[in-house]
């Protein structure tokens, strides 16, 4: 009797204390904001080493008019950061692109030196789970445009040796392997029907290195070359849905639906352009003023014999882009929807393009309104497995592959 007096009392004791463990597990699995918290959040696209190098500005300043600084990090949640090494053509010659993107990785990596209670660089998904562990924001680096390479895989490998872990295979630019989407139309470029037979060798070394693949900007056909090339995921870096809004750097159904096969992952981007017809159109519509206002910019930095800083140029754009206005909220989550419909939700992600955009969508200013799209989704009905999912865990699955299947001898 007496045992079972202990067992029934033993029993007693779960019954009171089990209704509040419940509910607090149950909170925390349906309250987006702890959701959001409880996830590790990575952004693969964000253009803010220019301000490092040509603005001397510091990540742990204040934003000064940016997206994307320690502070807004920390306020969004946001655990791990690609920095983009972006090279623009138009300012630096095809054989000195490798200067300014040596240039650009010194400044990221600086950065990290100068604060390293603050800042980890990552080189591994294992390195952003021990960094995020201790507290630290994960930087890490990815190359965008492959002119920055100079047709020189020696050059690529000393970039991975420098901590790049991915390159996205062309800018807005064809180069001298791979076709672009930016100029995919345009007869005076000459373009190579995708991929040349460098621009293969070029995946295969990605692959061997353990370097994703990044198809963001590239032509259709390069992608398709692409998906025909590599053995392991590619990653979409920042690139929305073409089924919604019919900008060229987006992804078609086909294309996302490729992309799961390919076991890769699709970062949605949050340019108004790209996440919104109605603001695509008449941001296309403003194009030859933009340019005009471009060109007339280019002329006074050249009588100086300097290339035009990124600020000066987006400058140019800020303005155009707040005569058109904001694009709506849901804009954006309507394509994080369609591309989980088609792909899957082990196939999306979050790939801002903070910095390198004009203007977010509206509701977004800064890397600090990253938890608004987590409460957007699971309004919809998304679940908190699907959010770690989609806010980093896709990624770091992708990134994991990648370096297992390398021959880890860079």
């Amino acid at each position: 009797m007496q045992k079972r007096g202990i067992f029934v009392s033993a029993l007693l004791t779960l019954a009171i204390h089990a209704p509040a463990q419940t509910e607090s597990q149950t909170k925390s699995m349906t309250d987006p904001q702890a959701v959001h918290q409880s996830a590790i959040v990575i952004d693969t696209h964000a253009d803010t080493p220019q301000r490092f190098v040509d603005e001397h500005w510091d990540f742990t300043d204040p934003l000064n008019g940016g997206m994307l600084n320690y502070s807004s990090a920390k306020q969004g949640n946001l655990d791990a950061q690609f920095f983009s090494i972006w090279v623009d053509p138009s300012q630096y010659p095809a054989n000195a692109s490798a200067h300014r993107t040596l240039s650009l990785i010194d400044g990221t990596l600086e950065q990290v030196r100068k604060h390293p209670d603050k800042l980890a660089l990552c080189v591994s998904a294992d390195d952003i789970i021990a960094t995020h562990s201790q507290g630290k924001f994960a930087v890490l680096m990815g190359i965008e445009g492959g002119h920055s390479i100079e047709d020189d895989l020696g050059l690529l490998r000393d970039y991975y040796r420098l901590g790049v872990r991915y390159m996205t295979l062309t800018w807005s630019n064809t180069n001298n392997w791979a076709d672009s989407s930016g100029d995919i139309d345009d007869e005076k470029i000459p373009h190579h029907n995708g991929l040349t037979p460098f621009g293969k060798q070029v995946v295969a070394e990605m692959n061997r290195l353990g370097m994703m693949v990044d198809i963001s900007h590239v032509s259709d056909k390069t992608f398709w070359d692409v998906i025909a090339t590599t053995r392991t995921p590619i990653i979409a870096s920042h690139s929305s849905a073409r089924a919604l809004t019919q900008a060229a750097r987006n992804m078609t159904d086909e294309m996302l639906l490729a992309m799961k096969k390919n076991n890769g992952v699709v970062m949605v981007n949050f340019f108004p352009a790209f996440i919104d017809e109605n603001w695509r159109k008449a941001w296309a519509a403003q194009e030859p003023e933009r340019r005009q206002a471009q060109k007339a910019l280019e002329a006074e930095y050249r009588t100086k014999g300097l290339p035009v800083p990124y600020t000066a140029s987006d400058k140019i754009d800020r303005e155009f882009a707040a005569k058109i206005g904001r694009a709506p909220f849901n804009s954006l989550i309507n394509h994080f929807d369609h591309v989980i419909k088609i792909a899957g939700i082990d196939h999306v992600g979050i790939g801002t393009d903070f910095d390198g955009i004009p203007v977010p969508p509206a509701g977004i200013d800064s890397a600090a309104d990253l938890p608004k799209v987590t409460a957007a989704l699971m309004a919809r009905g998304y679940t908190a497995d699907d959010m770690h999912k989609l806010l980093g865990g896709n990624l770091l699955r992708v990134f994991r592959e990648v370096q297992a299947a390398s021959d880890h001898n860079p």
